[in-house]
């Protein structure tokens, strides 16, 4: 089969030929459909993640159909179309796995990263951990939906039930999770780079009743704000926009620096917290979410061996929503 890998730091991804996948008792072999590319793919490639085990695949919003089970695969048929998001394995045995925390685990396994991903042709996945995905949405529209989505999801509860909400960074997870917001009644507050006035059209096509740069302050004081940006300095920027009893959440994997900021930001019982990873009842909480509401992912779509201009188009900003790498057969979006 045909693998777009990462062969060392900093590199580009080369179109590699590589043996296809064999799967082990408890795996699926899915035909990858279309597969997602997000900021974390990013992290790979900067390094910014430890131990990346080179030469890797990555890529963990998968939209595929199973092709072949392993002797102990007994729930999800051929030919069911599935999601392998982020989370593909856990140890099932440490205090954070039996308290119900398994994306704490750890001794966790996850796709696109410590395990083959799926900017390639074919890829296996433990079935335990495969998303069944509702049938409302193309290939290419699911594939946002395992990441962008189920991390956005879990950051979203984070924040709590407040009426204001201030999405910073206003990409792929950003622009599911305002409507999201929206259809719960909730408004909405986008924050861009600044000078995007691009960006900010989206986010108020999409519901937003305000959007501006991430170096403005809201109208009026926030009830919580989710940072999906990497960035640090707008830790404090969104502390100075929440009320008092405000929550700010972190919601990636990685982030520069957060620098020093007065103790009157905080004051107040306000709040920062951080998201990590998912757990398999956020999948099938989210994916309950999107089968009963109509979201529109937006989505720009490249082939396989395009993967590079992809992630530079991420990279730089360019993108309205996600970009999604289309494999074998994919059902595009209208």
């Amino acid at each position: 089969m045909q693998a777009m890998r990462l062969h060392a730091p900093g590199a580009r991804l080369s179109l590699d030929t590589v043996q296809t996948p064999v799967p082990g008792p408890r795996q699926l072999l899915i035909q990858v459909l279309a597969c997602g590319v997000c900021r974390t793919d990013l992290h790979v490639l900067d390094n910014e993640l430890p131990d990346v085990p080179y030469p890797v695949v990555p890529g963990h919003e998968v939209v595929g159909r199973v092709v072949a089970r392993g002797s102990e695969a007994r729930t999800l048929p051929l030919g069911t179309r599935v999601g392998v998001p982020w989370l593909g394995a856990t140890c099932g045995r440490c205090r954070y796995c039996i308290l119900g925390a398994e994306n704490l685990c750890d001794a966790p396994g996850f796709t696109g990263y410590t395990l083959a991903g799926g900017y390639a042709e074919y890829i296996v996945a433990d079935e335990r951990y495969c998303l069944e995905l509702p049938p409302r949405y193309s290939d290419e529209q699911a594939a946002p939906l395992l990441c962008a989505g189920l991390i956005g999801f879990r950051a979203y509860r984070a924040a709590g039930g407040g009426e204001t909400l201030g999405l910073y960074g206003f990409g792929a997870a950003a622009h599911l999770l305002a409507q999201v917001a929206r259809a719960e009644r909730r408004r909405v507050f986008a924050f861009t780079r600044p000078g995007d006035t691009a960006g900010q059209a989206f986010a108020r096509s999409l519901g937003a009743e305000w959007a501006g740069g991430s170096d403005e302050r809201p109208p009026e004081p926030l009830d919580a704000a989710i940072i999906f940006a990497a960035v640090g300095a707008l830790v404090p920027a969104a502390l100075a926009a929440v009320r008092k009893g405000g929550r700010v959440v972190c919601a990636g994997i990685h982030m520069s620096d957060i620098p020093r900021f007065p103790y009157a930001l905080l004051w107040g019982e306000r709040s920062i917290v951080s998201v990590a990873n998912l757990t398999r009842a956020d999948g099938e909480a989210f994916m309950r979410v999107a089968g009963e509401i109509d979201l529109r992912p937006a989505v720009e779509p490249f082939a396989l061996a395009e993967a590079n201009e992809a992630l530079g188009k991420l990279r730089r900003g360019e993108l309205e929503g996600a970009a999604v790498l289309r494999v074998a057969g994919c059902a595009r979006s209208s």
